[in-house]
This record gives C-alpha cells, structure tokens and sequence, in this order.
C-alpha cells in the first residue's frame, strides 16, 4: 500500500482523492475551470498542479494521481536547502550586486541603478546607506533573465533574497548586506505589526469620500483644509485654508503650564501645545469669528491632534 495513502492532508492542500478525480475529469476532457468548479477549488490551482506535477515520460504531459502525489510529497520534504547555499554562482551574483561592487570583465565598474540625488531633505541617516549603487532584490531578480537566458539554475525570487538576509537560519548571503537594502531594515517587520493602524491614526474617522462635492470643485466657499506644522524644540503652529479663496489663518498653539518644568508623562497631556484638546480649542476659537455661511467643512488628515474631531464638530458646527 502507498505511504502516503497513511499521511493525513491539511485542507489547503490537494489530497489524493482530489487528484484521482482531477485524473478521471482530464481524461473525460474536462477544462481547468469546469475540473475547479466540481471540486470547489480555484482555477489557478488546478491549472498549477496540472502543470507541476504532470508526468513527463515519453516526452508529453499525462496526468496520473499516484505519479502527481508522489511529485508532490517530494516537493514537501523538508528541510530543503535554500538555493543560494548551493548554488555558489547564484551567490557571488546576487552578493555583488547587493553590495553595488559590480565590475565588468575588463574591471571597470558597472554603475548601479539610477537614483534621486539626495537634497538635504531627507532622513539624515540615508545619507549612510549604500542603496544609491546597490541593486535591489527585486531588480536582481529580474536581471538574471536578461543576463542568463539559457541558465535555468541561474534563478531566484526577490522573497528567497530577502529571506537569506532576515531567516537566520538561510544565512547564506553575508548579515551586513541588509545595509545596503533600500528600508536598511536588518528584520522583517512583522506581520501582526503591518496590519495594525499607525499612532496617528484617528477613529472612528470620517472619510474624504464623505465630502460633499461642492467641495470638492471649489464652486462655493466655506469649505476649509487644515494641517499642523511642527518646528523645533516641538514647536507647532496651525494653518487653516479656505478652498475656494485660498485666504489662510493661523493658529496660535502655545506652551501650556508646566512645559519644560515638570516631567513628561507617559499618555499625559501634551504640554508642548499640538495636543487634541489644545488643537481642538484653537481651531473653536479661530473658525467661530467668521459667519456660518462662510464655515461649512474642514478637511484634515488622520493625525492624532484632531482626535476630537466629533467634539469640535458638536462645538462649532463643522462637519469634519
């Protein structure tokens, strides 16, 4: 009896009754999507294991479910060496062009992808990395085609280079090369982290497809845009824009009691003055000096000084 007849299949993947029947269906002629439709899966799927893991003998591709089982458990077994391990070629390609030390044949350097001179106005520490000569992962990825056409082994995903750089355990390219990637990020973030909204974010926020239209072409004043601008030693100061007029107010946001004299405290009130209820005041104080007419929306983005974005619209009246 086949071993794998005795190994329980997770539900994520084709068991060997499903490819029995996808066996019995190409024979009668059945496509990939009707193949799909009967066994509840997705057409890519069934078009994927068709083509993977087919028979070759004789030169043509014949399905048959015990050779397609057997492809496919040998495709599982872990652990498997990573390409860049044994592939010493692969490596040195992929090292050098990550490091941007890409020389020719006769020696001379071959210059990395062309990039935006950097102004001063950046993040100081880029000024640091290497990624203005290096290579991307993704642009390595997509060089080997060009370069080795012919040389299938000559192959490799941006995710597999990112991997050997992150995984510890894929540690076959060199740990200082994370440098040289663009983020010069040395960890992956994780994923529970990427899915969580950022410290700034504002809910229950109210979107910008909310708006009204004549806002949105100008047509009648008194529709507002507002933003916080933040100098040194966290000073701020706020600006309000009218959209039909371009007229512009500013908001004064000064120091509150005790800034700079007592400790700062972890989710207490923001001395420096940009807090939600000292923003909140600021912008109540300046919009209720004009007629009403004249004070119909305000639009700002999801920073965390407007958190009181529904208090100020209960205040003053302004849909935000």
């Amino acid at each position: 009896m086949p071993l794998f007849l005795l190994n329980p299949v997770a539900g994520r993947y084709l068991s060997f009754a499903e490819r029995e029947e996808i066996a019995a269906l190409k024979a009668q002629g059945a496509g990939v999507r009707e193949i799909a439709r009967r066994l509840g899966r997705d057409p890519s799927t069934i078009s994927r294991e068709l083509r993977r893991n087919a028979a070759t003998r004789g030169g043509r591709l014949d399905y048959r479910a015990s050779v397609a089982q057997w492809k496919a458990d040998l495709l599982a077994r872990r652990p498997k060496a990573a390409k860049l391990v044994t592939n010493d070629r692969l490596r040195e390609y992929v090292q050098e062009r990550l490091s941007g030390q890409v020389r020719r044949f006769d020696g001379t350097p071959v210059a990395g992808p062309v990039t935006i001179p950097w102004k001063g106005r950046n993040k100081p520490r880029r000024q640091d990395r290497r990624w203005a000569t290096a290579w991307s992962p993704q642009q390595i990825s997509r060089r080997l085609r060009l370069d080795f056409p012919d040389d299938e082994s000559m192959r490799i995903s941006h995710e597999a280079i990112y991997q050997a750089l992150f995984i510890q355990g894929r540690g076959a390219l060199r740990r200082e090369l994370v440098a040289c990637l663009r983020t010069g990020r040395a960890l992956r973030v994780p994923r529970a982290r990427s899915r969580q909204c950022r410290d700034g974010m504002v809910t229950p926020e109210v979107m910008i497809s909310q708006r009204p239209a004549e806002a949105c072409d100008r047509a009648v004043p008194g529709h507002w845009e507002g933003d916080l601008i933040i100098g040194l030693d966290r000073s701020a100061i706020g600006t309000l824009v009218e959209r039909t007029t371009r007229f512009t107010m500013l908001l004064h946001l000064p120091r509150m009691v005790g800034f700079g004299v007592e400790p700062r405290v972890h989710n207490g009130p923001a001395l420096a003055g940009r807090g939600a209820e000292a923003v909140r005041d600021a912008i109540a104080a300046t919009i209720t000096t004009l007629p009403d007419q004249l004070r119909q929306t305000l639009t700002w983005d999801r920073g965390k000084e407007l958190a009181q974005h529904a208090r100020l619209t209960i205040d003053t009246s302004v849909r935000v």
